[in-house]
């Protein structure tokens, strides 16, 4: 089972978006200065579905 949290975390900094908060259980809140909104980062992203998604809320033209 692949793991995506690093590499989801690695682009959103590269890209300039940046930690907030943290959310409820294992979520953070994390900035996007492409779409100037909050999106919602899983502690654990074992599907490459959930990590696309996450690229496309925060603006990043990024596919895995």
């Amino acid at each position: 089972m692949a793991e995506y949290e690093k590499k989801v975390r690695e682009i959103l900094l590269k890209h300039g978006c940046y930690f907030v908060r943290r959310g409820k259980g294992d979520h953070d809140i994390w900035h996007s200065p492409v779409t100037n909104r909050n999106i919602t980062v899983d502690g654990k992203i074992n599907i490459r579905h959930v990590a696309n998604a996450i690229m496309k809320q925060a603006g990043i033209k990024h596919h895995f």
